[in-house]
């Protein structure tokens, strides 16, 4: 049975959303609840930061690239604990113009299917009773989708905190909390997000002084009792075809941005994973039938790969024989080249002749429906692939032929088509989900 649950969300990006799920995880867990993490949207940095929090793992749930039948089988992974906890993406309504497998992407979309109540994180700093205005209008934009109440962010001083307050009392709004300014237990970020929780030596005592933080500040009996009852039961697992029996997949700081349910998904096939370590000069392991490159930060490790000769020399030997794909960074590793933000160019494992470039950044970012021109590891040509494009890299030569046919959410085509050479496939786009 799923236990009832909550969704942490705001009116946009950077209010604190990360921040109070962090601490919710810390506290609830610190009471002794098993507390399951979820992220809505493509987000492939936050769960491990939620698993860290929680000592569970996160799953991503998707309504634009997943159906019914997929989420559900995802929303398995809270069978056992006491209280669900999902992390939105963005503002609640934020999502893309034309739906997909269930929705727009929106955090709403998971709210309205799960019914899962909202609780609103406000950053109120430069405004006061007008904060409730925010706050009534999010509680009413959308039938299906309850606004439980909001929890204040960055209040100035308790005077402050009244007139929010008295605002939100007008407006019928249940305040859960108010939390004021503390910088120690932001988490840092980089371009794509926050930096990556193994990136993050302090992440132990962020997490701790979250909990503390958040326990001192916000009901949390009555954050527990304001959760709703699931509305989806547990379905079975979609079945996830893996890329290979033997999988060798890059895994470090410069390669880690991979869903966990597509791991999961390989493993419950019976595949077998087989990491290493490109940063550490390891070379995929003989045995495996296929490799995979996940995305990452190659462009922040750009030195070192030039330099690591065992890796590139014994990718481009597995590659005689057997399948190498790359997602972002891992297509951008299979290329010829990385040029890095100061202009300096890194050659990397030549499997294709891509050259990508970041001292020419232009951020690349939406959801992408590709149709395979040729097969990749674990899918046929004609497969329809569901996926997320993020990266600020641009290309500067892409001489081989082109993977898939790409469009975005609207339908309209990107020219980040992928390329193939040999045995060597690569998108720039992260896999989410085939298409129904």
């Amino acid at each position: 049975m799923i236990p009832p649950g909550l969704i942490i969300s705001a009116p946009a990006s950077g209010t604190g959303k990360t921040t109070l799920m962090l601490g919710l995880l810390g506290a609830f867990r610190a009471q002794g609840l098993e507390v399951q993490p979820f992220k809505s949207g493509p987000d492939y940095i936050d769960p491990a930061f939620h698993r860290a929090a929680s000592g569970r793992f996160s799953v991503n749930l998707d309504s634009w690239a997943m159906g019914q039948d997929r989420i559900s089988g995802l929303i398995g992974a809270a069978v056992g604990a006491d209280l669900v906890l999902a992390e939105g993406s963005m503002g609640l309504f934020d999502g893309v113009a034309l739906p997909g497998e269930t929705g727009t992407g929106a955090s709403a979309d998971l709210s309205a299917l799960t019914g899962w109540p909202v609780v609103l994180v406000l950053d109120v700093s430069g405004q006061a009773q007008s904060a409730a205005a925010v706050a009534k209008g999010f509680a009413t934009m959308r039938p299906g989708v309850t606004v439980a109440g909001v929890v204040l962010n960055r209040v100035a001083s308790p005077r402050h905190e009244a007139l929010v307050r008295a605002g939100m009392e007008v407006a019928g709004i249940r305040v859960f909390g108010v939390l004021p300014r503390k910088a120690t237990i932001e988490v840092p970020e980089r371009h794509l997000g926050l930096v990556q929780a193994e990136e993050t030596p302090e992440l132990d005592r962020i997490v701790a002084e979250a909990a503390t933080f958040v326990a001192e500040h916000l009901d949390l009996r009555a954050l527990r009792a304001a959760a709703g009852t699931t509305r989806i039961a547990a379905g079975k697992a979609i079945s996830v075809t893996p890329p290979g029996q033997r999988i060798a997949l890059a895994r470090d700081e410069a390669f880690s941005f991979v869903y966990p349910h597509l791991l999961d998904g390989w493993r419950a096939a019976g595949a077998e994973i087989l990491p290493f370590s490109p940063l550490a000069d390891e070379a995929p392991d003989e045995s495996a039938d296929c490799c995979w490159l996940p995305g990452g930060y190659p462009e922040l490790h750009g030195g070192k790969l030039a330099q690591a000769s065992r890796f590139r020399r014994g990718l481009r030997l597995f590659s005689e024989t057997r399948t190498v794909h790359g997602e972002c960074g891992g297509y951008m590793t299979m290329g010829a080249a990385i040029v890095d933000r100061e202009g300096r160019r890194h050659e990397m494992a030549e499997l294709l002749g891509l050259v990508t470039s970041f001292e020419k950044r232009k951020m690349h970012l939406g959801y992408r429906l590709a149709e395979l021109a040729a097969p990749i590891p674990g899918e046929p040509a004609g497969a329809r692939l569901r996926g997320h494009e993020f990266h600020y890299s641009t290309i500067l030569e892409q001489p081989d032929t082109a993977l898939a046919r790409v469009v975005d959410a609207n339908g309209d085509a990107v020219p980040e088509t992928g390329s193939r050479r040999g045995n060597a496939t690569g998108t720039f786009f992260h896999l989410i989900a085939e298409a129904t």
